[in-house]
C-alpha cells in the first residue's frame, strides 16, 4: 500500500520532487508560502493544507525541502509546525541543505513525540529534480532509511545511506565545496580561452573529452553556450551553502583555503546583484575582472 505523503516546500527543487511523486502514485498533502506553487499542485491532485501542523496531521511520512537552518526550524518547530500536528510514529525527511547540528537539534526535539528523522539533502540541480535522477545522501537510523527508501527511488538514481542523522547534511556540503570550486575553475579556463580568442563550444568539446571533463561542465555547457544563466541553482542558495561550509571546517579543524576565495567570488557576485543567477553565472564576474564584456570582447 503506498502511504500518503506530506512535502513541504515547492520551490525550484521541490515542486519537481513533489510533481514526480504525485506521478508515482503517491497521495500528497502540500504546504508552501507562494499560493502559486500550492496551486499548481493542487490542479494535479494534491491535498492543500494551511500549515506544516495540518501537513502532520495528515500523513505518516512528511518531507520538507527548504532554503535553509531557520527556516527548517521554524517549519518544524515553530508555532503551527510539524512538531504541534505530528503523531507517534511519523517519519519526517528533511532533504534541505541545513547545518548538520541544527538537523541533530531538530531530530533532539522530535524525539520524544515519537517522530523519527532522516536528514536526506540532495544534488543534481532542477534538471536532477525534473527527472528524478538526483543524487540522494541519506543520514539516519537504517531502519528508517528502509522504509523511506520507495519514495527516494521515485526521486533520485544515487540513494546512499551514509551513517547517522547529520552524516547528510556532511557529506553535501562536501558536495557543495567541489561543485562550488568545479564551477569557478571551469569559469577561469573558458574566460582565458575566449581572451585567447577560441571557438568557445569547440574548446568545451575538447575539455569535455580528457580529464577536465565534469559533470558541472555537461550540465552547465548550454549556459556558457547561451550566455544566459537562468537558475537551476541560484548563487544565492550556493552562498548560503558555503556559509554553512565553512562553519563547519572550523567547528571542525578543518582548513579550507580554497573554499574561502570561492565564497568570496560569490559573494562578490551578490554585491553586483547577481545572487538570482545560476552558480555557473560566477564566470560573469571572471570576465569582469578580464576586462571582457558578455560576448568575450574588451
Amino acid at each position: 500500500m503506498i502511504e500518503p505523503v506530506g512535502f513541504i516546500g515547492l520551490g525550484i527543487m521541490g515542486k519537481p520532487m513533489a510533481k514526480n511523486l504525485l506521478k508515482a502514485g503517491f497521495p500528497l498533502t502540500v504546504h508552501n508560502r507562494s499560493q502559486q506553487a500550492v496551486e499548481e499542485l493542487a490542479g494535479l491532485g494534491a491535498k492543500v493544507a494551511p500549515s506544516p501542523k495540518a501537513v502532520a496531521e495528515q500523513v505518516k511520512m512528511l518531507i520538507t525541502m527548504l532554503p535553509n537552518s531557520p527556516d527548517v526550524e521554524q517549519v518544524a518547530l515553530g508555532s503551527n509546525g510539524i512538531c504541534q500536528g505530528a503523531k507517534r510514529g511519523l517519519i519526517y525527511i528533511d532533504m534541505s541543505t541545513i547545518s548538520p547540528q541544527i538537523s541533530r537539534r531538530v531530530a533532539g526535539e522530535l524525539e520524544p513525540r515519537g517522530v523519527r528523522m532522516l536528514d536526506a539533502p540532495v544534488s543534481g540541480g532542477e534538471k536532477g529534480a525534473i527527472e528524478g535522477a538526483l543524487s540522494i545522501m541519506v543520514g539516519g537510523d537504517k531502519d528508517v532509511f528502509d522504509q523511506v527508501l520507495p519514495i527516494f527511488r521515485v526521486l533520485g538514481k544515487t540513494i546512499t545511506h551514509l551513517g547517522p542523522l547529520g552524516a547528510g547534511n556532511f557529506t553535501k556540503l562536501a558536495n557543495q565545496i567541489m561543485v562550488a570550486v568545479n564551477l569557478t575553475g571551469i569559469a577561469e579556463a573558458l574566460v582565458l580561452a575566449r581572451k585567447a580568442g577560441l571557438d568557445l563550444e569547440t574548446t568545451i568539446k575538447a575539455l569535455s573529452g580528457g580529464l577536465a571533463g565534469s559533470r558541472c561542465l555537461e550540465q552547465k555547457t548550454p549556459n556558457y553556450l547561451q550566455r544566459k544563466y537562468l537558475p537551476g541553482f541560484t548563487v544565492d542558495l550556493h552562498f548560503k551553502d558555503l556559509g554553512l561550509i565553512m562553519e563547519s571546517g572550523r567547528a571542525l579543524g578543518v582548513p579550507l583555503p580554497t573554499t574561502a576565495v570561492v565564497q568570496e567570488l560569490f559573494h562578490a557576485l551578490r554585491a553586483r546583484g547577481r545572487g538570482g543567477l545560476d552558480h555557473s553565472g560566477v564566470i560573469t564576474l571572471l570576465e569582469e575582472l578580464a576586462g571582457m564584456d558578455g560576448s568575450g570582447t574588451r
